[in-house]
């Protein structure tokens, strides 16, 4: 009865620990990261004076 009971307790851990890791990895995913609004490119217009 121990083996039954121990193997419970197993699956019932192991089951915790897996959805704790998804919930994790579904928490790390869905941060967003610090992005600049920066361009990366800039074009000079050129001036239209006479």
């Amino acid at each position: 009865m121990s083996r039954l009971l121990a193997a419970a307790l197993t699956v019932v851990a192991a089951a915790a620990l897996a959805v704790g890791a998804a919930l994790g990895i579904v928490a790390l995913l869905d941060a967003t990261p610090h992005q600049p609004n920066t361009p990366l490119i800039t074009y000079e217009q050129a001036q239209q004076g006479s």
